[in-house]
């Protein structure tokens, strides 16, 4: 017994000595140099790069030029495998990681041509522009021809080598980003849809609402109504055209200005939301230190500048604007020839274009297996119908995209982020014209402002809303919106703006905008915080990003609520949603019953007149359908609460309490069968993951876990679920940010992931717990700050290569 016991001790002893040396090792397997000297081409003086403890760089140059190539170095240490799978995403070449599983979304990409077009852009960048760009990609470059032995291990387990970088990569990556917060072609084929379903009368009274809180009164219907049916729905290519893009861009940002400010100087809070699942997240945190400039903030890697942050004088922030930049045209087939279209009498040919779709197979020369296949344009932009099989039918679909035809030569983030005023940061942020977006800003002086970029086209007062059937020749686009018409303000009266996605025009502005925006919940709640009385602290804002209360459901639950009481099998809930404080806590019950229930709900009014796949496809569309369906339970009467398969006529109530017992025998069986004990954050959960290890038994430990999250689609914390695939989060804040211009020090920030996209380093996720508790973590900017909190230091020297 002795014996064995000795043994046993030996052994145990023997896993626990592996354990501490893999413990110790694996930080060290997958890990670069951060400290000493290296060799960096290029730069006309040293380059100091200080590390702090979250792995964050701070890089201390001699000029923009020096610290824009050191950037590019560094952003390569840190994500250099991310950068080379958005790469191959954006530019269509998935399938070399994917295989043939991946084939319909490379085919996609291919289609909409985003190297085609960023070789073209890249080329039509002025001197200036171009050689920001190529500065910050010199240093991607020589990082991976001179670093090949500390490139991230995770290349050796796809089994892909790095290639070099060029200007046309990374603006497929912009454009490829820009599309993903292009959303407003899914409104417009979902709306079409909808009328070849029901016809034009009944489909009016389900389109999108659209309310700009700050009006008063009835909102006004932009654009025509759809007036025809055009049988879309045939095109097998549609469901892949409404398929979501993981870079789709959410967000909340505001800006307070001097007087509601505790330091008395402006402050700018930010939360952009995006799919971010994948560690570290999209967001690369580093600071850009010159003579002339000191700014801290996140960019994207692959793409120079900072995104989000501040400069001595300037402080600024991002959300999507949703400005409609999509037209789908219906061309129509010349039927003597269908390589061509007919289009005001003429016969014009298509033009061809060859793309080459190379495939993972291992049994192919080198494990690739390449492909020729044919992209056809029309005068407007690609035929994006049929892209998997083709349509039977003498109709196919192309679409325009305004960021391929609005940008000029600037890139617009260079000249941004060097600015010294509120004035400067604006006009400078307009020559980003390929992203359509809205910043908020604020300068060390007090001035505050809010301005839309991108380039909008000016078109008919009915047009836009839906897709546009060609009949003559003339353009439908009639130039673009001038810069400033473009929605935007400075220093308003109340001393704050901001914007959550919601409608910013007034029913006067003179021109189309979208017939796509957020409901108005979260812009409704953040009026509500900033016109509390007194001045905000940094404190208050960081609070604020990650408040829970619901306010649609501050509308609507009472609604429920009264008629579950009413019927003896759902009374149980109603007393859960009537007792609630309508706060989307992760460790209440009411918050999932609202959910449920109102999902549930919405299905049943829309299902036995759109179909189940048509009502399912608008309803993953929050946007389409929540703030209008909202507005009709208020009111209580609408012919759209009557089952259509029934005779009987069925009432608001009645549907209310047919979702209720659905909800009941669905989640009972999951989670019990007492309400009161079921858990929002149980079912509403955030898995963050590694690219490496997304599902199966490695995700949990090579990722941070799914952890409950609470928020919802209508709160200030984000955590949107797809509506067919409740209740996982997939759309959340990526970044968390409150930059005080009467801070010195510091700007208050936090990533749901970290600095290094590396196996098992110590930055990759080293930021999750901070961010699940709402912890503050900071990016520094003094001098002083910079230093107290280094941790290592490695110098960048001239040299040969």
């Amino acid at each position: 017994m002795q014996r064995l016991l000795k043994w046993l001790a030996i052994v145990l002893g023997g896993l626990l000595l592996l354990a501490l040396g893999l413990w110790l090792y694996l930080p060290h397997l997958n890990s670069y140099q951060a400290s000493g000297e290296l060799i960096l081409p290029g730069l006309t003086a040293p380059v100091k790069v200080l590390r702090d403890e979250k792995g964050m760089a701070y890089i201390h140059a001699a000029s923009l030029a020096d610290a824009n190539r050191a950037h590019g170095f560094l952003t390569a240490q840190d994500r250099l495998f991310q950068m080379e799978v958005i790469r191959r995403l954006a530019t269509g070449r998935i399938c070399e990681l994917a295989g043939e599983r991946a084939r319909p979304l490379a085919m996609y990409y291919l289609t909409l041509g985003f190297y085609r077009h960023g070789q073209r852009l890249a080329a039509k960048l002025g001197p200036q522009a171009q050689r920001f760009l190529q500065d910050y990609l010199d240093g991607v470059n020589y990082y991976i021809a001179q670093r090949a032995g500390e490139h991230p291990l995770e290349f050796k387990l796809a089994g892909i080598e790095p290639t070099p970088w060029t200007m046309a990569d990374s603006m497929a990556i912009q454009l490829f980003m820009s599309w993903g917060s292009s959303a407003n072609l899914n409104t417009e084929v979902v709306a079409q849809m909808i009328v070849d379903r029901v016809g034009p009368g009944k489909a009016r009274e389900i389109l999108p609402l659209n309310v700009n809180p700050d009006e008063e009164g009835p909102p006004k219907r932009r654009g025509a109504p759809p007036a025809a049916r055009l049988n879309l729905a045939a095109d097998p290519a549609l469901p892949l055209l409404l398929t979501g893009n993981p870079l789709a861009l959410g967000s909340n940002n505001w800006v307070a200005g001097p007087r509601l400010s505790a330091g008395g100087k402006p402050m700018v809070a930010n939360d952009p939301h995006l799919d971010a699942r994948i560690l570290p997240g999209p967001w690369y945190p580093c600071a850009l230190i010159t003579p002339q400039l000191r700014v801290v903030g996140v960019g994207v890697p692959g793409i120079p500048g900072i995104v989000v942050g501040r400069n001595q004088h300037v402080a600024w922030g991002v959300t999507n604007a949703y400005g409609d930049c999509q037209d789908l045209y219906v061309e129509t087939l010349d039927p003597q020839d269908p390589r061509r279209y007919l289009e005001g009498g003429r016969s014009i040919p298509f033009e061809v274009v060859e793309e080459t779709l190379s495939i993972k197979d291992a049994s192919a020369p080198g494990g690739i297996r390449q492909e020729k296949v044919k992209v056809r344009l029309s005068q407007r932009g690609p035929v994006v119908s049929g892209v998997l099989k083709g349509l039977k039918t003498d109709k196919v679909l192309t679409l325009r995209w305004a960021p391929l035809e609005a940008l000029g030569e600037g890139l617009g983030l260079d000249q941004a982020m060097q600015a010294k005023t509120a004035a400067q940061f604006r006009d400078g942020i307009q020559h980003m014209r390929h992203f359509v977006l809205n910043y908020v800003f604020a300068d060390a002086s007090g001035n505050i402002g809010w301005v839309v970029i991108g380039g909008l086209p000016i078109r008919g007062p009915d047009q836009g809303t839906i897709p546009y059937v060609v009949k003559d020749g003339r353009d439908n686009w009639q130039g673009w919106i001038p810069d400033r018409q473009m929605p935007q303000a400075m220093n308003p009266p109340r001393g704050w703006l901001g914007t959550c996605n919601h409608l910013t025009v007034t029913k006067d502005y003179p021109y189309y905008y979208t017939s796509r925006a957020a409901p108005s919940w979260r812009y409704r709640r953040l009026k509500e915080l900033l016109s509390a009385p007194g001045a905000k602290t940094t404190a208050d804002h960081w609070r604020f990003q990650r408040d829970e209360l619901n306010l649609m459901a501050r509308q609507l639950a009472p609604v429920l609520a009264q008629a579950l009481l009413a019927e003896p099998g759902t009374r149980r809930l109603g007393r859960l949603l009537a007792a609630w404080d309508h706060r989307d806590r992760a460790d209440a019950a009411a918050p999932l019953i609202f959910q449920a229930v109102y999902n549930r709900f919405a299905l049943l009014v829309f299902r036995d007149d759109l179909g189940e796949d048509l009502a399912r496809l608008m309803l993953d569309n929050y946007y389409f359908w929540k703030e209008r369906l909202a507005r009709q339970v208020l009111a209580g009467q609408w012919s759209w609460f009557d089952d259509a398969t029934t005779p009987a006529r069925e009432t608001r109530d009645q549907l209310i309490v047919r979702a209720g017992r659905e909800v009941l025998a669905e989640l009972g069986q999951k989670l019990g069968p007492d309400p009161a004990g079921w858990r929002w954050g149980r079912v509403h959960t955030l898995n963050l993951v590694s690219p490496v290890a997304r599902q199966g038994p490695l995700a949990g430990w090579l990722g941070a876990g799914a952890r409950p999250l609470g928020g919802s689609e209508s709160t200030l914390l984000r955590g949107i679920y797809d509506f067919n695939r409740p209740y996982a989060t997939t759309i959340f804040a990526s970044l968390r940010m409150v930059a005080d211009l009467a801070d010195p020090d510091k700007v208050m920030a936090v990533l749901p992931g970290g600095v290094a996209g590396r196996l098992f380093h110590p930055h990759a996720q080293d930021q999750v717990d901070a961010y699940m508790n709402g912890t503050p973590l900071y990016w520094w900017f003094s001098d002083r700050a910079i230093k107290e909190h280094a941790k290592s230091s490695l110098t960048l020297k001239p040299g040969a290569k």
